[in-house]
């Protein structure tokens, strides 16, 4: 979601539809490779009387990936409804008086305004999304920590393997803070 705010900021207001078709897949994408999610994409070959090979989805990726979608979606849907009303009334009245649309007292008007006040909450909801994505052993996907704990388990390397569970955490964790801290200081008014 991030990543379509940044495209649809970068770009003009007629690209408005593409630029967020573009910034979503980019963030999906970031999201699955966040996640750890691995596909095997292949021909699917007719064997037998059975096709095999081509993009499996295994049920307990689905299930986390279900499960972090609705868990999360719960709270960015009260952030964005909080920013949406932290925009005063006068300010839609303002646009209806000058003849917009509501989509365009929404965008022109009521979104510039509104990032400014999700920018912060929604950083800590993308880094609650890194640390829930933990909770994959539970529904049995090895997520990179049970491979790491795995790999901990079966080796005399028990405190490297905690230095980079906690390296790629803090890498992960402090990638998407510079980024929200980046995008708020480019959008914060400034004042003289």
């Amino acid at each position: 979601m991030l990543l379509g705010i940044v495209a649809w900021r970068a770009g003009s207001l007629r690209r408005f539809r593409s630029e967020i078709a573009w910034g979503a897949v980019a963030s999906l994408l970031l999201g699955l490779w966040l996640a750890n999610v691995e596909f095997s994409i292949d021909w699917p070959v007719f064997t037998g009387s059975n096709f095999r090979g081509g993009l499996e989805l295994t049920p307990e990726l689905s299930t986390i990936l279900i499960g972090l979608t609705i868990y999360t979606t719960g709270f960015i849907a009260e952030i964005v409804r909080g920013g949406v009303l932290s925009v005063g009334t006068g300010q839609w009245d303002a646009g209806r008086s000058l003849g917009l649309s509501r989509a365009k007292i929404l965008r022109l008007i009521v979104v510039p305004q509104m990032l400014r006040v999700i920018v912060p909450p929604l950083n800590s909801q993308y880094i609650n999304v890194v640390k829930n994505s933990t909770l994959a052993i539970a529904v049995g996907y090895p997520d990179f920590l049970a491979v790491m704990n795995t790999i901990i388990s079966k080796s005399s390397h028990s405190i490297e393997g905690v230095f980079i569970i906690l390296g790629v955490y803090l890498a992960l964790n402090l990638t998407l803070s510079s980024a929200a801290n980046w995008y708020n200081r480019r959008i914060a008014i400034v004042e003289r």
